[in-house]
């Protein structure tokens, strides 16, 4: 035996004693003694002191209770671990955790039984609780300092993943094994930085950013609705390289830029939808084996982490996931570059068919003025009348029309086709009055309505598909017109995802009280306006944003124009009974968090409403009125309880929608002192003060044009201006005091500092998104 074969008995030895196979342990250093003497080896002092230390350890836990474990415990502790194992894969996590606590306190496969013991919290979703349950394990003395350094590194790793870096740098420092402490140095470091309030950009700072850059840079970043990272690299000239460092350095993962040479696992992408992965910016870009590589902006946002691995594992099991850091905006870029754009190729496949303009398909039944319509003879399923409404419709959904009008007209002869865009009718085209009695034919078909009535209104729904996908649903209206004619309304509804809080186009102070209020665990929540002006899609938004696995969101819609992973959505038949307080009443049996009504259309219904906010629920819901404070007294002369209704309300949003000026022809001016009075007086002078605008030589407002991007118009797409009432302690003594509108505005606005429709109108005015005539139109009381 030489001095090698020493060095590879004692390694055994230990090996055995971390397994806690004492018997085993006892046996190769009884054997090594033996042969040491029995050869007369002359040892180095670190071999001899190495084989002194083990000896002495052994002997330690011969001398504990639990230390030397005989067959019958090795027996009884196999048997404990097997029961353990069973009742994980029961799902009794709870009853495992005790028996794994027993078991690591025997020293037995404690490797093991720790990460067991760790799948067990992740199971439970009570991973911060692991701490009390190992430091007990920890405090033991029965538990050699190998195992504790074990389970110490085993803690710290799940702290550090929660972002609970305190904690992870505590248990990191404690280890103290030689060994693993040097190993685990730069990740210290790292965490140190992040204790004492590093942050992901603490790397630029050091070597190419200053801290009023940084400043500058998040101030922007917010306004513009943009990543930071995103903004220093396009206006502060940081290098990608630098940024993508500094998030990898912060994170200690993979920095991933984007490119278009990366090879996405198709198997796993093509289960998932665009609209997901945009809403929460994470994308699989690599795929070997079992191993998968996500890129996404916060690899330490947990909540998404576990979600992701349970998506995927969902699709394939037993995946490895790496974690990478990206920018935001790069992986909006590859999600966009590798998933596409689906409603762009539907729309090139359909002109790649070579349909004609839609001039073209009804030239051929043009009619002279003097000829009778009788004369002519068109049929519903003629191919030009089908390929009309086709083409009709794609180019309604093209142009973002909420609706389509057939109007036809005895007198003219013809039918006039408009689209409602950015709320206001445009022409579309004119068609043969009897072409037309064939297009609303076709129109009844689609939508399975009798296309033998002519004399009483219909309603019906149609389903558009185009090649074979659901491109849009649509309501349709029909009503008899003088004439024996028939007009017809199509309301086009555009599901998609819900809109962002911040893309709503509400002021910075409006945006960060209603996101306030709508986190509230209860109370009631109202947003008002007129038929059109965006209150389903501010409602969603704000759904969005609570949209947690923590609540269970009711909504009762009429229809359903959006939908949403995580919410339970109804959509109500008053035909057969199905009114929105029946399903109110029906969602209070129905364990919910959060309930959102479609309209408060009657006093049942707001009062079940009431009733759910003061019995522990959120609730949202929406009324056809002009202005916040006129809500109030509203629901009021409805006969509701002035006193549950003060205490349940939390706050009211009334919205309007205005047109945007045209970026690319939108015309600057610099209006005359008078007429910039003129407009402050419309604002109200004390309240414009607080704006900090004042008249110089370079101030300018802007006036549409026109051009060929916005139809001539002038406009183009629509903004929301808004009127936030904050229920606050005055405005609940006059809400129980049945106060008049006046007195309620006038508390708001001086308590609650309450932007009127008009006054947020004519912010968005003098920012240049709109003209005053377009304020004014849409703010007449």
């Amino acid at each position: 035996m030489n001095k090698q074969d020493v060095n590879i008995k004692i390694k055994e030895a230990k090996i055995c004693l971390e397994q806690g196979l004492l018997e085993e342990a006892e046996k190769i250093l009884s054997t090594l003694q033996q042969n040491i003497k029995a050869e007369k080896l002359q040892l180095p002092e670190k071999q001899k002191k190495e084989i002194e230390v083990l000896i002495k350890h052994l002997k330690t836990k011969n001398k504990s209770d639990t230390g030397n474990i005989n067959v019958a415990q090795e027996v009884n502790l196999n048997e404990r671990y097997n029961q353990a194992l069973v009742f994980m894969e029961l799902g009794l996590c709870e009853e495992a955790l005790v028996d794994f606590k027993k078991l690591i306190l025997e020293n037995y496969k404690v490797n093991d039984v720790v990460k067991k013991a760790i799948q067990c919290f992740n199971r439970l979703e009570k991973k911060i609780e692991i701490c009390s349950y190992f430091d007990e394990i920890l405090s033991s003395p029965n538990v050699s300092d190998i195992y504790k350094d074990l389970i110490r590194l085993e803690i710290a790793k799940v702290m550090e993943s929660l972002g609970i870096y305190v904690k992870a740098f505590d248990y990191y420092k404690s280890i103290k094994n030689p060994q693993v402490a040097e190993s685990i140095k730069s990740k210290l470091k790292l965490i140190a930085a992040k204790v004492k309030g590093g942050s992901k950009y603490s790397y630029l700072l050091e070597v190419c950013l200053t801290k009023e850059q940084l400043q500058q840079a998040i101030k922007r970043a917010n306004k513009e609705d943009k990543s930071v990272e995103y903004v220093l690299i396009k206006y502060f000239n940081i290098p990608k390289e630098e940024v993508g460092k500094s998030l990898s350095i912060f994170y200690d993962c993979k920095f991933v830029p984007f490119s278009k040479e990366y090879k996405p696992p198709l198997d796993l992408i093509h289960n998932l939808k665009k609209d997901y992965l945009i809403n929460n910016v994470w994308l699989p870009i690599y795929k070997k084996n079992n191993k998968v590589i996500v890129v996404i902006d916060e690899p330490d946002d947990f909540s998404r982490t576990d979600t992701i691995r349970a998506i995927l594992n969902s699709y394939e099991q037993s995946l490895i996931l790496e974690f990478a850091v990206g920018i935001k905006e790069d992986i909006l870029d590859l999600i966009d570059f590798y998933l596409g754009d689906v409603e762009q190729k539907l729309q090139v496949e359909f002109k790649s068919t070579n349909i004609e303009n839609i001039e073209d398909l009804i030239d051929d039944v043009e009619i002279e003025t003097e000829e009778t319509e009788e004369d002519i003879t068109i049929s519903e399923s003629d191919s030009k009348v089908v390929r009309f409404v086709n083409k009709m419709i794609l180019d309604a959904y093209n142009k973002k029309a909420s609706d389509i009008h057939i109007e036809p007209s005895a007198g003219k002869k013809v039918t006039d086709i408009r689209f409602r865009v950015d709320g206001v009718c445009q022409h579309y085209i004119n068609v043969p009055n009897p072409f037309a009695k064939a297009l609303v034919s076709r129109i009844k078909i689609m939508s399975n309505l009798d296309i033998a009535e002519r004399r009483l209104p219909q309603d019906g729904k149609i389903k558009f598909k185009h090649h074979g996908k659901v491109l849009v649903e649509l309501r349709v209206a029909t009503l008899p017109t003088v004439g024996g004619y028939e007009d017809v309304v199509l309301r086009l509804l555009h599901t998609g995802k819900p809109l962002a809080l911040t893309d709503l186009g509400m002021t910075e102070e409006n945006l960060e009280k209603f996101k306030k209020i709508i986190a509230q665990p209860y109370g009631l929540i109202l947003v008002v306006g007129p038929t059109g002006s965006g209150k389903t899609t501010t409602l969603h938004s704000a759904l969005s944003y609570i949209n947690t696995p923590e609540r269970k969101i009711w909504t009762a819609e009429d229809p359903v124009e959006i939908t949403q992973e995580g919410l339970r959505q109804v959509e109500v038949k008053p035909k057969i009974g199905l009114t929105f307080a029946r399903v109110l009443r029906a969602f209070l049996r129905a364990d919910p968090d959060v309930i959102m009504i479609g309209e408060m259309r009657d006093e049942e219904t707001a009062s079940t409403g009431i009733e759910a906010s003061l019995t522990g629920h959120l609730v949202f819901s929406t009324l056809h009125t002009n202005s916040a404070p006129e809500t109030v007294t509203r629901l009021l002369e409805m006969g509701l309880d002035p006193h549950n209704f003060a205490d349940s309300l939390l706050g009211v949003l009334a919205q309007r929608l205005l047109r945007k000026l045209c970026p690319k022809c939108k015309e600057g001016y610099h209006p005359s002192k008078k007429e910039f009075d003129s407009f402050v007086a419309e604002y109200g002078e004390e309240q414009f003060k607080e704006l900090g605008i004042e008249y110089n030589d370079d101030f300018i407002l802007y006036k549409p044009v026109g051009c060929d991007d916005c139809g001539g118009t002038g406009y183009k797409g629509r903004i929301g201006i808004h009127e936030l009432l904050l229920n606050t302690v005055t405005i609940q003594e006059l809400i129980k005091e049945r106060a008049s509108t006046e007195r309620i505005k006038e508390a708001a606005i001086k308590e609650a500092k309450m932007t009127t429709l008009k006054q947020d109108g004519m912010l968005k005015f003098f920012q240049g998104i709109t003209d005053i005539r377009e304020v004014r139109r849409v703010c007449i009381k």
